[in-house]
């Protein structure tokens, strides 16, 4: 059974290993809520922060797309009010705050411990396709930049990623490091069992993570 992180505490865990999770603050007020979105700059995102509240989808706890400050604190209240219906028990670290940004090309990277195997990495095409296509494919843990290559070379959906049909090519050097500081932050920390990276999106000049969950041993 693990125990899952909330998005603000993954992400301060990630960035710890330079991957690209981009500005995020937690906000603690409707005010704080404000500040921060004005120092990211508009239009932005609002999600709860809750070790409870892991499918925030599902709790009505992300606004996106927020263009003023009157609609961060509109989101802010909704937010928590939905969160407290969602779960009137869960504790309420506050709202992250991040900026809002345009689509790309939408990747999942995962790691997961395997019993047999050890630390494994996972690499698939992302958001909403992952449980439709199920194209995802695997490899031990820690990698090099070649082998990380490989594993994004190896999934069908590999030439969306290559400017298929006038779509512009990805950033494959950040991607693959992407891959590879996942690969290290599993293998150098037994206590972590998964993570779950999703969405990834991929620009041609950049990679950002959206969305992290670690999950760790109890």
């Amino acid at each position: 059974m693990a125990r899952f992180l909330n998005e603000y505490s993954s992400k301060n865990v990630l960035r710890d290993y330079g991957l690209p999770t981009g500005e995020f603050y937690l906000a603690k007020s409707k005010e704080e809520a404000v500040a921060f979105s004005q120092k990211v700059g508009y239009p932005v995102v609002l999600k709860i922060v809750s070790d409870q509240i892991i499918h925030k989808t599902e709790a009505k706890g992300i606004k996106l797309n927020l263009k003023a400050d009157e609609e961060v604190i509109e989101g802010y209240n909704e937010i928590l009010s939905n969160a407290r219906e969602y779960d009137e028990k869960a504790v309420i670290d506050g709202v992250l705050v991040s900026k809002m940004l345009p689509g790309g090309i939408e990747v999942i990277v995962g790691g997961l411990r395997d019993a047999q195997f050890g630390p494994v990495v996972m690499f698939g095409l992302g958001g909403v396709f992952v449980e439709v296509f199920k194209d995802v494919q695997f490899r031990m843990a820690p990698l090099k930049k070649n082998e990380a290559a490989d594993l994004i070379r190896s999934i069908k959906a590999y030439p969306m990623l290559t400017g298929f049909r006038g779509m512009k090519p990805v950033n494959m050097e950040a991607l693959a490091e992407v891959l590879v500081q996942t690969g290290n932050l599993m293998h150098e920390n037994n206590k972590i069992k998964e993570i779950d990276l999703n969405p990834v999106i991929c620009y041609e000049g950049k990679v950002k993570v959206l969305d992290a969950s670690i999950g760790l041993e109890e």
